[in-house]
């Protein structure tokens, strides 16, 4: 597994060695050794999984403590753009994402840490998205911002007018009056 840093401290890409041949491919899409080698020491209790439409928009959330979530997040069909928003006061990076392409061709992976706000937009029909969770769901600790809020300048890769969205991430909070509950 290779591991890249991104300009937000903590968020990291993870390209797996995927081996091919005439049947197929093969690749290790999880080790705990070399997560924690490569300095995400992550004990995940939970396994998601979505199935999405093109330009389907999830997020972008996070959990606020005691139930923050650290996600190892992968595409196993289809496409999305990927982001983490650092959202950690305190943080040199406050306010700014990471946006990367994940694809089941490309096979790359992101960690996000607790404290980064995280969604994606789905580039393909049928995609399905899978990820992996440090901490349950709790309801009550749901935070949010806006999908398209333009102080966050995100480049999502398709229309606005194009996005599907559920009742609940129509209703976030732009960033300005977000209040994080998380620090750096």
């Amino acid at each position: 597994m290779k591991f890249t840093e991104t300009i937000i401290p903590g968020v990291v890409i993870i390209e797996p060695r995927v081996f091919k041949d005439d049947r197929g491919y093969f690749y290790e899409s999880y080790s705990k050794a070399k997560l924690t080698e490569a300095g995400i020491d992550a004990d995940f209790v939970q396994d998601n999984q979505s199935f999405s439409q093109k330009g389907t928009v999830r997020g972008l959330h996070a959990q606020a403590n005691p139930f923050a979530q650290g996600k190892l997040v992968r595409v196993i069909q289809g496409a999305v753009m990927d982001v983490a928003v650092d959202v950690r006061v305190g943080s040199p990076t406050y306010g700014r994402h990471v946006a990367v392409e994940l694809t089941a061709d490309n096979n790359l992976q992101l960690w996000v840490p607790p404290g980064c706000l995280h969604g994606f937009v789905t580039l393909a029909d049928d995609t399905i998205f899978a990820y992996k969770v440090t901490n349950y769901y709790d309801k009550a600790s749901e935070v949010g911002i806006l999908w398209n809020d333009p102080t966050l300048a995100i480049g999502w890769g398709i229309d606005e007018r194009d996005a599907l969205l559920s009742p609940k991430d129509l209703e976030l909070a732009d960033f300005k009056s977000f209040k994080s509950p998380f620090t750096f």
